[in-house]
């Protein structure tokens, strides 16, 4: 892996793509972090994982699940009681975009 540090101008870069506003001392930070980040991923990178085997979890423990079952699936009805307003099975709520509610 090359030994290359990330420039204070790729970042700004960066952030002009994701249509972020960095202040100076904002990019000043990002390029220090993530220069510091990189140098943990060229460390990482030198480690020879030639034999490992892939660890998924690092207990012998398995995750017991219980079978997907519905309950109480055909009670609209009774929901619909609890709903503030409803119309038909469908409950109504505040509409939020515009402003509110149009009648």
């Amino acid at each position: 892996m090359a030994n290359e540090q990330i420039t204070r101008e790729e970042v700004e870069h960066v952030a002009s793509l994701a249509k972020l506003a960095l202040m100076d001392t904002a990019a000043d930070m990002f390029t220090d972090h993530l220069g510091k980040i990189f140098d943990v991923v060229t460390t990482l990178a030198e480690v020879d994982t030639e034999n490992v085997k892939p660890t998924y979890s690092v207990t012998e423990m398995h995750t017991v699940l219980r079978d997907d079952v519905a309950n109480n699936a055909h009670q609209s009805q009774e929901l619909l009681h609890n709903a503030p307003e409803h119309q038909d099975t469908l409950i109504k709520v505040p509409a939020i975009l515009d402003g509110g509610a149009k009648d």
